[in-house]
């Protein structure tokens, strides 16, 4: 089973990431589980998201707190939240951020970091605000060619799926962040733990 957290802020889609991934992990024949946690703030505060995925039944029903993987759609959350609390060592975390993965130092020596800016692809293709643009299609088609788990035309067709509003924009924004990917290399430390999660 692998496990994977979200970490948004309340308008960035970071709920919206968690179904569709489950969609395209279910198109690829996967058990999947997802859901949201956030409180009562709206827009601009911390959302956090979890899936679950398996190729045979899930059975957990509870947060996730020692996770194989993230996904950051707001790298302010990284300084203001201990966003990597519980990931595995040699676990990945992907950031939708506009520098490479050598913006994350910390996090490069005990993990795989992937960055894309995926802000930049969503206000490329109209998607959300120029303030406030909507990531979450960008963010999941860097994440199909960061994680190797699932494949970015499993994400394209749960997006054709799902999102009923510019949906040609939306898988447009997720094979071209996907194409921007950026990424370290797993560090020497995680060992056998690395390798697992680069293969996914």
């Amino acid at each position: 089973m692998r496990e994977l957290r979200i970490h948004g802020r309340g308008g960035q889609g970071a709920v919206i990431a968690s179904k569709l991934l489950a969609t395209a992990l279910f198109l690829e024949g996967k058990s999947v589980q997802s859901f949201p946690a956030f409180g009562v703030e709206r827009r601009g505060a911390p959302v956090t998201a979890f899936l679950r995925t398996s190729d045979g039944p899930i059975l957990l029903r509870c947060e996730i707190t020692k996770p194989d993987g993230l996904i950051v759609l707001d790298p302010t959350l990284i300084a203001a939240v201990d966003v990597a609390a519980g990931l595995k060592d040699g676990g990945s975390i992907l950031v939708n951020a506009e520098g490479g993965p050598e913006t994350f130092p910390k996090l490069a020596e005990r993990f795989r970091v992937g960055t894309v800016d995926a802000s930049a692809v969503a206000r490329e293709y109209g998607l959300g605000s120029k303030n406030q643009p909507i990531v979450n299609t960008a963010i999941l088609g860097a994440f199909a060619a960061f994680s190797g788990i699932v494949s970015i035309d499993s994400v394209c067709r749960a997006i054709e799926s799902e999102v009923p509003f510019k949906t040609a924009d939306n898988v447009t924004a997720a094979r071209a962040a996907a194409g921007l990917l950026r990424t370290s290399e797993a560090p020497a430390l995680a060992g056998a733990a690395a390798r697992e999660v680069t293969r996914g």
